[in-house]
């Protein structure tokens, strides 16, 4: 084997020993004097033996085995210790009990020590017990649920309810809980988080048993154990769902052994430790010391200075040493015990480029002298030792441990041949080496030193996130603002520190990504581009009974180092090539998505399955990308969605109580990311099919065709990904709006494809999730602040208020203090100006590639969903995650990319491309709609170009029943809120006049109303005939449902209320209710906009609808009144009861709304129109004044030319709410209430009796004026023509309606007729 990184190369094979003396002289070895010398200095003779001895003899090549011999005797004591067993029960290697040791459904690793919880409360033992002496095992803790750890005996039964602790005879700490467990609880310990390491503590001389968490002892937990015949202790554990450890019971060095007198269950090989420590020596005797022929002596050097010359002296004196060395390095003991402490030492005693030199020569010999086989055992336990290190160091200040791992990690990949292998064999295969990309967060902020880093603390007085309203607080004062610049500079010290960390992580990725490193086989990157991919998949695969998720906290630093290292690349690439793109201008070209080189798995597309895809867009594939479907794919991937949902359950899943080796008895991938940090993964979990485009041989004219077929991610080859002369690799299939000119190279835009799929996955959850904290901060402050208000208020003369208050002050002000100095570190590493402009980047690189998707017309339908999802969620968090800290207005090119996604939401939330689930069209919809809601958003959507305002603006006017109508109507609403009838609240009114210094009440976002937006709506219901009786018919029809299932589910609350029996109601229940109230309410908003901006839809009855319109708005308008305004009606009795869920519900907000449309009508309408609307509202059976009355306050209305008396406080009254129904809104309501008042008398008087048998048989309500033809059934107008807005068939007889014709009853004929 070669070594490529010293100048030279050697065979180890040149230099095998051997034992004939007649070759033993070889040409090159130095004269014997000094050969001596050498020798000597290397291997020097053990402590214990004579100088003297040693002397008299001189050391050659001949005698060096013997005298090597010699050197590695081992004292009797070791080797008799190593099969030391009094005290110990059980095989020696000892590992967890997979066979009979166990309860509930498990998944245990390989090496049997790591365990995952996959039922209830699953429990599990060692095989070896103990029942004398001192004795300790230590649980690395991969996830801080819950879990009981201790000991147990062979008697103790254990259930899916009861677990460790739980019976007698067994013990356990729970971390979780901060509690200990023996058949009873009491309070113990330190909670503990994921990284901690417990150590578990028995002594069974005394008969206590106690525990540490990161080598802090925790204090004796139990005394008095059951000890004697019989009785002897296993190690166990108890876990709930998901919750993962792994044990060491003494296969690899303990991380915290100075516990005096404990030994580890199992025996550290001490004999071979010792000869592996004195090899050890010897090597670096060799490092450090040169031959120096010429002069005849030896040369001491620092080992960064030595260099391999190829002198046989030399080689043949590291052949001796390798030997002996080789097979114990592949030993996971001595790996970690041995080489591991020797490489840490020489990075942290030198400088990185010094250390670097070092482990670059020691990898050289080591795949010098070794077998392959030994080397690649030794390098991956090796990485496996680092990363368990890593991971599961305490957090200190300068976070210098976690510093020095990272540096031996990249000095390890930095050669090159060691990073081929890692990087194809173990990094994503074995280890989970996304790890080596997190930076811990400190749950215990003593311990992690944050105290002394930042001493000061300050936290933010208000929210800054959307959708709350801020409310006005008082000016920072001097002190306060002291405090908060010592703070800032504390987080800006802790920020630096942890830079350090973060730059050290992208180096290590800029390795991982390294395309200039392919001599003598691929280069890295193509490797890595191949273990990621199937690390995408198996995350985005939601299939099996085992989890296979990476951890969303992990997902959010391996992103953002990926993005760091990605766009190093790309830029790198335009320096050299003048023609590609910079990074900021990235995106990922269309033809990705439908040429098949790039593996989506079973991803949603937004054109539904890829299968349906390429059968109905086979033709516009041809066409536009010269790409042709094999038919036998076609073929395939239709039979594979057949079978797709009759894949029988995995064989394991029959049988959920067992414990499982992975790689053993489950026939399932290896649930790597919840599982022990450092173990294999047996069976991998192989990637489907993906779908590549053959590679032609020679130019295509443009008419001719790719005929594609099906490669393995594994069959992929650089050229398959680059492309090469004649073939564009990951770009084939360009479509002509694509321009010629490369990006950069494919690798990378595969690459960010999958960083953008990275981030739709979890990272956007975990973002969400963190900012937890700040709320936690927040609603502390709050607390703080209420509390100090109340001891400025106690009396003095009560002590005992006065020292609670201070008592809670003081846990307050504590709990501040820890939050704000954790909130420091979540900012740092979470929610930084870098991390914010990460996000940004991939916001606006999503804008970019569905704006060029858009472009190829109907193979948009290909793009994956989750590029839609992206560019919707991370302006989410552009938005709502980063504040008060960072502002996203400071953003570059803020209000472009405000307008560009803008356009984006207003064309594509109706695009009928978009057919994939109905979650993306939601999430279009919910996103445009909260798009409006706020000013600068909302003028990001007015400054898109007029025609596509116009067209979103017709898209929701569509008439509602061919789409989600709730969500369209919100939309509308919020175009509406600040204009109309007392519509410019930012708090439900009503609740402020019952709870006014409730600082919890739901606010609502500040009106911003569009002028602009309505007036394109008004100009498109002027428009066209049918625009505006569709839309309004659909929102009739709608209200009149809403408000229906509204007053049915408050007459099942209020039964359910009277009940004695059962005296609660349903929350789902409740929460409907109200959703149904505020649908009625914001659909009756809809109506008072409509009537505002266009009356005459209503009014101007030569339009053929409008009466019927009016008719059916009248209608509903007096049912609504009547339900809300009755006296001690249903409505009163449930608002009265005051329901929690039920707090919008409410006289005000739907009583302001037909207010306001009933003004538009009567007040502010012309003359002509006034009148139409008086005679309709006064004709419809349901009309009451009272109800009218109602809305000042008053039972009957006054008499002509009285004033109105004062309102009864008892009773609803606009007039009690002047701060938001302003003085001419309510003179405008005493003008309505004067003209109806007097319409109405007037109308009493002319009014003619009419005939019971005259009047329309479905309404009863207006005299019958139309007949159906061919039927000749009869009803009034309005009814036949609202019926047949909906349906052709007549009322009574089903029959189809061809015709209907006036009637009179006077008249045997007809005198017009009209089309149905």
């Amino acid at each position: 084997m070669a070594s490529k990184g010293t100048g030279m190369s050697f065979s180890h094979k040149s230099y095998r020993l051997t034992s004939d003396p007649e070759k033993a002289k070889v040409t090159g070895i130095v004269e014997e004097k000094l050969l001596n010398d050498y020798l000597h200095r290397i291997f020097s003779s053990p402590d214990h033996a004579s100088p003297a001895a040693t002397s008299r003899k001189l050391l050659n090549f001949q005698n060096l085995p013997e005298h090597l011999d010699q050197l590695l005797q081992v004292d009797s004591e070791d080797e008799e210790s190593q099969g030391q067993d009094e005290g110990r029960l059980g095989p020696s290697i000892v590992v967890l009990d997979h066979t009979g040791g166990f309860e509930g459904l498990l998944l245990v690793d390989d090496d049997l020590l790591g365990v995952i919880g996959h039922s209830n409360f699953g429990t599990i033992r060692s095989t070896t017990c103990v029942y004398k002496g001192k004795w300790v095992y230590e649980v690395l803790i991969s996830s801080q649920g819950l879990m009981q750890i201790g000991w147990c005996t062979i008697n103790c039964r254990f259930n899916q309810e009861e677990g460790v602790g739980d019976t007698h005879n067994s013990y356990a700490y729970d971390g979780n809980r901060v509690r200990k467990w023996n058949v009873t609880t009491t309070n113990y310990g330190k909670a503990w988080a994921a990284g901690d390491i417990v150590s578990c503590l028995i002594d069974l001389d005394d008969g206590t048993l106690s525990f540490c968490l990161n080598g802090v002892s925790l204090g004796t937990a139990f005394e008095n154990l059951s000890r004697g015949l019989g009785m002897a202790y296993f190690p166990a554990i108890s876990l709930s769902f998901k919750e993962s450890v792994a044990f060491n019971f003494g296969s690899r060095p303990l991380r915290y052994p100075f516990v005096a007198g404990y030994r580890p269950l199992q025996d550290p090989p001490r004999a071979d430790l010792v000869r592996a420590q004195r090899l050890l020596g010897c090597f670096r005797a060799v490092l450090s010391m040169e031959l120096d022929p010429v002069e005849g002596r030896l040369v001491e050097k620092e080992n960064s200075e030595w260099q391999l010359q190829g002198q046989p002296t030399i080689l043949l004196t590291l052949a001796h040493i390798f030997h002996h060395f080789a097979p114990l390095l592949r030993m996971v003991y001595l790996v970690e015990a041995v080489l591991m402490n020797f490489l840490l030492g020489v990075v942290e005693a030198g400088t990185p480029a010094k250390a670097q030199l070092v482990v670059h020569q020691v990898l050289d010999l080591l795949w010098l002298f070794m077998e392959d086989y030994e080397v690649q055992d030794c390098l991956k336990q090796l990485m496996m030792s680092l990363l368990r290190l890593y991971r599961f160091s305490p957090i200190v200040p300068d976070l210098g441990l976690q510093i020095h791992y990272l540096r031996l990690t990249i000095a390890i990949l930095r050669h090159q041949k060691s990073r081929k292998f890692l990087l194809s064999n173990v990094l994503f295969d074995v280890l989970r080496s996304v790890v080596f990309f997190y930076i811990k967060s400190p749950l215990r902020v003593e311990e992690a030193g944050l105290q002394e880093l930042i001493p000061t603390t300050w936290w933010p007085h208000r929210s800054s996130r959307e959708g709350k309203e801020s409310k006005e607080v008082r000016e920072e004062t001097a002190e306060e603002r002291l405090r908060r610049r010592a703070y800032e500079r504390g987080c800006q010290r802790l920020k630096k520190r942890i830079e350090v960390v973060e730059e050290l992580q992208v180096q290590i990725l800029k390795l991982l990504l390294n395309n200039k490193d392919d001599n003598g086989g691929e280069a890295s990157r193509y490797i890595f581009l191949t273990k990621f991919r199937k690390f995408l998949q198996e995350n985005a695969s939601g299939r099996g009974n085992v989890p296979m998720f990476c951890p969303r906290e992990y997902m959010v630093c391996f992103l953002h180092r990926l993005i760091s290292a990605l766009r190093y690349y790309w830029d790198e690439y335009k320096a050299s090539n003048p023609r590609a793109s910079f990074s900021e201008e990235a995106y990922i070209p269309p033809q990705v998505f439908y040429n098949g080189k790039v593996d989506y798995f079973d991803l949603q597309r937004l054109g539904g399955l890829l299968s349906h895809l390429r059968k109905t867009l086979k033709d516009d594939l041809a066409s536009k990308a010269n790409i042709l479907i094999d038919p036998l794919e076609l073929q395939a991937a239709t039979m594979d969605d057949l079978d797709e949902d009759e894949e029988p359950a995995p064989a394991a899943a029959q049988r959920p109580m067992q414990a499982l080796p992975m790689g053993g008895a489950l026939p399932l991938p290896r649930p790597g990311w919840l599982s022990s940090p450092t173990l294999g993964r047996a069976n991998r979990f192989l990637s489907t099919a993906a779908v590549s485009l053959m590679t032609p041989r020679r130019p295509l004219s443009a008419m001719e065709k790719v005929k594609v077929r099906t490669l393995s991610v594994e069959q992929r080859t650089r050229e398959d990904i680059e492309g090469s002369h004649w073939n564009e690799g990951l770009l084939l299939g360009r479509p002509p709006e694509e321009p010629e000119q490369p990006l950069t190279e494919n690798s990378l835009l595969e690459i960010l494809d999958g960083a953008i799929m990275m981030y739709n996955l979890s990272v956007h959850q975990q973002l969400g999730k963190m900012v937890g904290v700040s709320d936690d901060v927040n609603e502390y402050a709050m607390a703080l602040r209420d509390t100090e208000d109340k001891l400025r208020r106690c009396p003095k003369g009560r002590k005992d208020i006065l020292a609670e208050l201070s008592k809670s002050q003081k846990v307050f002000s504590e709990k501040l203090d820890h939050l704000s100095r954790r909130l420091a570190w979540v900012h740092a590493t979470l929610y930084s100006q870098e991390k914010m402009l990460d996000i940004y980047w991939l916001l606006r690189v999503c804008l970019r590639t569905i704006e060029h998707g858009d472009r190829t017309g109907p193979l948009f339908a290909f793009m994956p969903e989750f590029y839609l999802n992206v560019a919707i969620n991370s302006y989410s968090a552009l938005k709502n995650y980063f504040g008060p800290v960072h502002s996203m207005e400071e953003l570059p090119g803020y209000e472009e990319t405000l307008t560009r996604l803008a356009a984006i939401l207003a064309k594509h939330f109706a695009d009928t491309r978009i057919v994939g689930t109905a979650d993306i069209r939601d999430s279009l919809m919910q996103a445009l709609a909260s798009y409006v809601c706020y000013p600068h958003s909302l003028r990001a959507v007015e400054r898109i170009p007029e025609e596509q305002r116009i067209a979103m603006v017709r898209n929701l006017l569509a008439p509602y029943e061919q789409r989600p109508w709730a969500q369209t109507n919100w939309i509308l609403v919020r175009l509406w809120r600040g204009c109309g009838f007392g519509y410019r609240y930012t708090r439900l009114p009503h609740l402020l006049k019952t709870k006014p210094e409730d600082a919890n009440l739901p606010s609502l976002q500040k009106p911003c109303p569009s002028t602009l937006l309505q007036q394109h709506m008004a100009d498109l219901l002027r428009q066209g005939p049918d625009v505006a009786p569709s839309f309004l018919n659909s929102v009739l029809n709608q209200l009149n449902w809403a408000f229906s299932e509204f007053i049915g589910m408050i007459q099942e609350i209020q039964q359910a209320a009277e009940r004695l029996e059962r005296n609660f109601v349903d929350s789902r229940q409740l929460k409907v209710c109200a959703t149904c109230f505020d649908l009625s309410v914001s659909l009756l908003r809809v109506l008072e906009m409509t009537i505002t901006l266009v009356p005459e839809i209503f009014l101007d009855w030569t339009r053929p609808t409008s009466e019927m319109l009016l008719r059916r708005l009248a209608q509903l308008l007096n049912q609504v009144l009547n339900r809300v305004t009755a006296e001690r009606n249903l409505f009163d009795r449930v608002v009265t009861l005051r329901l929690p869920g039920l707090e919008s519900v409410d006289h005000y907000p739907i009583l302001v709304a037909v207010t306001g449309i009933l003004v538009q009508l009567l007040v502010h309408g012309p003359a002509s129109g006034k009148e139409k609307a008086t005679s309709v509202l006064l004709a419809d059976p349901c009309f009451q004044l009272r109800s009218i009355c109602y809305l000042l306050g008053q039972s009957e209305p006054p008499a002509p030319g009285t004033a109105l008396p004062a309102p009864d406080r008892k009773h609803f009254s606009l007039q009690s709410y002047t701060d938001y129904v302003s003085a001419e809104e309510l003179t405008q309501v005493e003008q309505m209430l004067a003209h109806l008042t007097s319409a109405s008398a007037q109308a009493a008087a002319a009014s003619l009796p009419t005939s019971e048998e005259d009047l329309c048989p479905i309404c009863y309500a207006h005299p019958i004026s139309a007949v159906f033809q061919p039927c000749g059934h009869k009803s009034c107008k309005a009814c036949i023509d609202q019926h047949l807005m909906n349906n052709k068939d007549c009322f009574f007889c089903k029959a189809t309606i061809v015709s209907v014709e006036d009637w009179e009853k006077s008249a045997n004929s007809s005198t017009t007729s009209s089309a149905a």
